[in-house]
């Protein structure tokens, strides 16, 4: 293996994978539709030595040999697919996303940068490569069932007797140069929920004559918090958001129907359990007291992010090695945002980390899922030699 430190990337490397992510954030496609995407990944493969395979229909994944023989295998992920919303910010104008409704506003594209300048640096290195590496392009991180989940069922990588398995994320809230995680606990299980309250419609100026479900849903969504504070350990790490509330489309009309979409989030089944269940209770109890219906709706999402010990604290003396101490973080508490990576971890040890992508200069403060969110190139820096260093040695 390969103990000493990587050499930094070149800048016609650099300038390589800034120009892959460029393409990718204006030419962004939304989880499960990432035709063009994979075209172009895979047209970029194709002109190095490796094995391209496709187990799903969009994706596919980037089987590096080295020549030293070796029975190791280890896998490196990236999620391809963009986010179904509408972008703006002006960092971003000379790249912005060219398609409707589509948007890389969570660093995806960043992601597949990375994963492809991998590919290009792997590839000057397979004489010194003891082993197999395989780069993951999954399709559909954001949107469930989600694509980790659909490649653990189809079985290539099983088949290719994977490990051990990295992957990263862009994170704002930290400077290029660094990079975070934890041993355990990392990410939340993020379940959806959905509620239809249903009541009697009528003219606005005569409320006594309806069962009025914007009143009914208000109420829902103010009691909803109590779930939490009330009913879930305080020790315990628990969220319940409602994110849509659709109803009516006048100012004087009270509408039949509201419909609210919401998460849960967690990190038990059992506590999972509990807040659906307290959600559905409640969703039916308020409805009836104001006379109406309602119709409750579950979603079981993905499972939280565990990083394996052995693998992370093998992470963390890498990482130490190749950029110092002071570069790389342990994080005191997980975070209740999700990731399909879970499902890799359920049967290979994993370790998930987080890339400092935050800077003022390039606008690139703002959280996930923000039409504004940007990420300072200059993370693509660390990312590839911290990728490197997990490929030829983790």
């Amino acid at each position: 293996m390969i103990s000493e430190k990587m050499t930094p990337i070149s800048e016609e490397r650099f300038q390589q994978m800034v120009d892959y992510r460029r393409h990718l954030h204006k030419n962004p496609e939304i989880s499960y539709h990432e035709f063009e995407t994979t075209a172009f990944i895979v047209s970029e493969l194709e002109k190095l030595h490796c094995e391209v395979i496709r187990p799903l229909e969009t994706g596919c994944l980037a089987v590096f040999k080295g020549t030293v023989p070796s029975k190791r295998v280890v896998a490196i992920r990236a999620d391809i697919d963009a986010l179904r919303m509408t972008e703006y910010g002006d960092a971003k104008k000379d790249f912005m996303s060219t398609k409707e409704n589509a948007a890389h506003c969570c660093g995806h594209d960043i992601h597949t940068a990375n994963l492809l300048g991998l590919a290009h640096e792997l590839n000057d290195r397979l004489s010194m490569l003891e082993g197999t590496v395989v780069l993951i392009f999954q399709p559909g991180e954001e949107k469930l069932p989600g694509g980790g989940k659909l490649l653990m069922e189809e079985g290539s990588l099983q088949r290719l007797g994977i490990q051990r398995i990295y992957g990263l994320h862009t994170y704002p809230h930290a400077n290029p140069g660094h990079v975070l995680t934890k041993v355990g606990e990392l990410m939340a299980s993020p379940d959806e929920i959905e509620i239809v309250f249903t009541g009697v419609g009528g003219h606005a100026a005569a409320p006594h004559r309806t069962i009025d479900t914007i009143l009914m849903a208000s109420a829902y969504v103010s009691a909803l918090q109590s779930i939490v504070s009330r009913n879930v350990d305080p020790t315990e790490k628990a969220v319940v958001t409602i994110g849509s509330f659709h109803g009516g489309s006048a100012h004087n009309v009270i509408p039949e129907k509201v419909e609210l979409k919401g998460t849960i989030r967690s990190f038990s089944r059992e506590t999972a359990n509990l807040l659906s269940s307290r959600a559905k209770e409640l969703a039916e109890g308020i409805a009836k007291a104001y006379g109406g219906t309602a119709e409750f709706t579950y979603t079981q999402g993905y499972p939280p992010v565990i990083n394996d010990a052995t693998v992370t604290n093998q992470f963390f003396t890498l990482a130490k090695e190749e950029m110092g101490e002071d570069q790389v973080q342990e994080l005191a508490r997980p975070i209740m945002a999700g990731e399909d990576f879970a499902f890799y971890q359920q049967e290979f040890p994993g370790c998930f980390f987080f890339l400092g992508s935050g800077s003022e200069k390039e606008d690139a403060r703002w959280e996930w899922h923000h039409p504004k969110y940007n990420v300072d190139e200059e993370c693509l820096k660390t990312a590839s030699k911290i990728m490197l260093k997990l490929a030829l040695n983790g």
